[in-house]
């Protein structure tokens, strides 16, 4: 029964990590949890899994982030990049943006770069953020810091063999593949949208108001208080008793505690104090006035799956939430009542403690850059760049392991006072350990219980007739498609296990599979969901789900084609 228990808790993740909005660490955690239950692995199985070296790595790598994401150089070559051309500032920027991403965590490249582009002077934020976001998931194959992706898989390997993936063994596949990701972006960057709105679009943000039982609107419909003919924003909802109304009639009578719920300009706002006993929670705190800052909500932030309601916001962040945008999806009723999802871009109300949170790049891509900047002086960033490449460098060599460079690193941003412990605390990436190390768990009980061993034994006659390139493809391409349903990480996860035993069990060297999964667990070009870096940028530049799909499909064909021709040569089978 074992092997079968097993089956079905793998099962089980799948279908959740597919269809389900529970946090992967979430899914992970608990088919870890029913494992030892089932017996197939104890806790002291799962103690080291959690203390894997490569795991270690990945966390120090993550926490050394924080103090790489503020060094200032990023940002003033970014503004020299853009020019008057669009194909010139495109192929600055991607170059840049890639040779970045292979030595600083992609995810805080993008993150850096995503406010200022944004706003900058020439060309429409649609027209560039994506091709960023592209670059830096192609500079972030090329080494095996570059992604946590390359870093997961290492730990697996590791985890199996005893040694992980060199440092720079991705490059022999992966930069061809990226150079020809970056020029099928060129080719095709004529389709990507163009919004002259420095904003969001207007018929997709949600703000909330209030009728108080004081005001003089009470009594009177719609029409006669004037709240049909607002210019940018437009009554679309009335939420009364629980009740949702929609669409709202000219000649609606508007009762106390009515919620009236706008859709437009969220700049505009502030139009709404006018209406006698109209009220927000940001207008009764004093907050709304003009400091408006806009964020996105990354993954892993406190506040996920939550609603506004439950969150806390003003004091967890000093600031109320004045509207929200999420791409592709019709937001309906009370603003309070809306689950909280990564990608959601909001608009606050800022109080004046706001600047001084410590918690603000742990939970938010603040749009704003003159808010929560925290670039270094030119000692501490050559002091940091230094210490990034002795760590490198001395990894290479083999002189130290990467994990022991990394954590002198990390000694040497906090003697510099690059952050506090406190921060380091609460940034600490306890969702990635947990998925991580869960995972490890999760393979080890697949080979104990006999179930990996089953499936090879009853596939291995049909493997005997299947070409080995074929069966490398497959693995590429599976692992291709877990990363556009579900993330790039989980998609490492699950698919290095099978990758792995379909090599052992014919008989082929497994690092070409190894690396198959490490690239197509990256290959996320078709979907905002699949990557990081997409779903930061989907609200910024304004980019459906379609848009994904018309820019992406050439860069996702074209890099896949370099990398299954180049993996078998690289690493042969």
């Amino acid at each position: 029964m074992e092997p079968t228990l097993i089956a079905l808790i793998l099962a089980t993740l799948i279908v959740m990590l597919i269809f389900s909005r529970l946090s992967p660490a979430l899914l992970f955690t608990a088919a870890m949890a029913a494992c030892v239950l089932v017996g197939t692995i104890d806790m002291q199985t799962v103690m080291s899994k959690a203390t894997n070296e490569g795991l270690v790595t990945l966390l120090l790598l993550l926490m050394v982030s924080i103090g790489l994401e503020r060094l200032p150089w990023l940002l003033a070559l970014s503004n020299r990049a853009v020019k008057g051309s669009l194909p010139r500032t495109l192929l600055s920027l991607s170059g840049m943006t890639l040779l970045f991403s292979a030595f600083v965590n992609n995810t805080a490249v993008v993150a850096t770069l995503a406010g200022t582009l944004r706003k900058n002077p020439y060309h429409a934020a649609s027209q560039i953020l994506l091709p960023i976001s592209y670059a830096a998931i192609l500079g972030g194959t090329l080494t095996l810091i570059g992604t946590s992706t390359n870093l997961i898989v290492s730990s697996f390997l590791e985890d199996v063999t005893g040694e992980g993936i060199a440092f720079f063994a991705f490059l022999p596949v992966a930069l061809p593949a990226a150079i020809a990701g970056l020029l099928a972006m060129l080719l095709m960057y004529k389709v990507l949208p163009r919004s002259d709105q420095d904003g969001l679009p207007f018929n997709e943000f949600l703000i909330e108001m209030v009728v108080g039982d004081d005001s003089r609107l009470i009594g009177k419909t719609v029409a006669e208080n004037g709240l049909r003919d607002l210019g940018e924003l437009f009554l679309v909802e009335l939420v009364r008793e629980g009740r949702l109304l929609t669409p709202v009639s000219p000649g609606e009578l508007l009762e106390a505690g009515d919620r009236l719920i706008f859709s437009g300009d969220v700049s505009k706002v502030g139009i709404l104090e006018r209406f006698h006993g109209l009220r927000s929670f940001a207008i009764d705190q004093g907050l709304l006035g003009t400091n408006l800052t806009e964020v996105v909500l990354l993954p892993g932030a406190a506040v996920i799956g939550q609603t506004i309601k439950e969150s806390e916001f003003r004091s967890r962040f000093d600031a109320a939430v004045v509207g929200v945008h999420r791409d592709g999806e019709r937001l309906s009723g009370q603003l309070g009542n809306i689950t909280l999802r990564a990608g959601d871009s909001l608009m606050l109300a800022v109080g004046p403690d706001f600047q001084k949170r410590s918690n603000l790049s742990r939970n938010f891509l603040v749009v704003d850059s003159s808010v929560a900047s925290h670039s270094l002086s030119s000692g501490k960033s050559f002091a940091i760049a230094a210490g990034m490449f002795m760590a490198v460098g001395c990894s290479v060599l083999g002189w130290v392991p990467l994990a022991t460079g990394l954590m002198f690193l990390l000694l040497l941003m906090l003697a510099l006072k690059l952050f506090s412990t406190a921060e380091l605390r609460r940034r600490f990436p306890f969702e990635m350990w947990l998925i991580v190390s869960s995972a490890l768990a999760i393979s080890q009980a697949v080979m104990d219980s006999g179930l990996m061993g089953s499936a090879m034994g009853f596939l291995s006659p049909l493997l005997g007739s299947v070409p080995p390139l074929v069966m490398l493809v497959m693995i590429y391409v599976l692992t291709l498609a877990m990363t556009e349903l579900i993330t790039n990480n989980a998609a490492a996860a699950l698919m290095f296990p099978l990758g792995y035993s379909l090599a052992i069990a014919t008989g082929l060297d497994p690092m070409a599979f190894v690396m198959a999964v490490a690239l197509g667990g990256s290959a996320s070009f078709l979907t905002p969901y699949g990557y990081t870096t997409n779903l930061m940028v989907q609200n910024l530049g304004g980019y459906t789900r379609a848009d994904y799909l018309r820019f992406g499909w050439l860069v996702s064909l074209t890099y896949s084609a370099v990398v299954l021709t180049l993996l078998p040569r690289v690493f042969p089978l």
